[in-house]
Parts: structure tokens; sequence; C-alpha cells
């Protein structure tokens, strides 16, 4: 085998082996106002975490924020009133692109605005964070707009007959509890997911 087929090879090799092992829609080909838009999405998640106690104590006297009894219960009467888990969020890789993780953001924080528009039309106090999901979701919107993502997620807004189940003070409260405690969840991977999103440099 002559040098230069050996130089080829080798070059070739090189190429596969770099773009395999690079993540897929790498963030270092971002511009810069996606790491911008990003810390200032990570912000808004930390001000909602910050805010969901004190919603929760304003609206919610039947179960603490914090408390774990009835927990398999309460699930079960969420499943059946129509509220939905939170979508997954999961680490980049090959298999879980920018693409479909911005989609399930912007999934996400959709269907908790949705959730939170039909609850606030019972209860008091949770219209502080509807505004900052609204803030939240623009952000996320912008994302997504800054990277060139796809367009395909829509809104389903898969909550549109919870309403027809709050029949009474407890199940609203139900209600409540279930979402403000599962926003609570899925801000938290939202906010680890900001902090990879803002740790790249162009």
């Amino acid at each position: 085998m002559d040098t230069w087929t050996v130089i080829i090879l080798l070059h070739y090799f090189l190429l596969a082996s770099s773009v395999q092992s690079a993540p897929v829609g790498s963030l270092s080909s971002l511009p810069p106002a996606f790491r911008e838009t990003a810390v200032e999405a990570k912000t808004l998640g930390e001000k909602i975490l910050k805010d969901i106690p004190a919603a929760h104590s304003a609206t919610v006297n039947v179960f603490s924020l914090d408390s774990s009894s009835q927990t398999s219960n309460l699930q079960m009467m969420a499943a059946s009133m129509g509220i939905p888990s939170s979508p997954v969020l999961k680490a980049l890789s090959e298999h879980f692109t920018l693409d479909m993780c911005v989609s399930r953001m912007l999934a996400g924080v959709q269907m908790y605005q949705n959730l939170l528009e039909v609850l606030s039309s019972r209860v008091k106090g949770l219209e502080d964070l509807k505004v900052d999901l609204r803030d939240l979701l623009n952000h996320v919107n912008k994302l997504k707009e800054v990277a060139q993502l796809g367009s395909d997620v829509s809104d389903q807004n898969p909550v549109s007959d919870l309403a027809s189940h709050l029949q009474d003070n407890y199940s609203i409260q139900v209600a409540v509890h279930v979402t403000l405690t599962q926003l609570r969840s899925f801000c938290h991977d939202l906010n680890r997911t900001f902090r990879v999103l803002t740790t790249y440099r162009p």
C-alpha cells in the first residue's frame, strides 16, 4: 500500500470518527444569540421554580407541595382528569437531537400554560406563573428560530376537557396540586438542559 493511499484512508477514518463522536446539532455551530436566549430562558425557569411554592400555598390547602402521601391515588385521579405527564427531556445525543429537545421543551411549556389557563378560571393565585410560562414559551420559540430547527410542533392542547372534570373544590385542588408538582419537576429538567445549552462557546 503506497503512502498516498494510507494518507487518504487515514483522512477518511479520522473524518468518520469525528462525525460519529460529534453531538448531533453541535452547539458550537450555533450563533451567540442561541446561548443568550438559553441564559434568559434559564433565568425564567429558575423564577418559576421560586414562584411555585407561593402559588401552591395560595391555591391548595389539602396537600403540601412536598407531600408524598397518596401519590399513586393522585396520579390515578390526574390521569382520569386528563392531566398528561410532562414530555421527557434527555441528554443530547444522536438519538435525542437538539431539534427533538427544543420541540419537547416547547410542547411541555405550552402544555402547562394550557393547564394553568383552565385552572386559573377556578382559583386565584396562578397569574404570575401564567405570565412566566408565556414569557418562557416565547424564549423557547426564539431558541427554535435562532437554531433554525424544524417547525413540526403544534399546539394540540391535550387538556381541553380538564374543565369538565373540575366538579368540586377537592378535584380542583387535586388538579392544581398535581399540575404544580409536575411543573416543578419539568422545570428542574428544563434548567438542567438550559445549563447544557449555555455552556457552549461560539
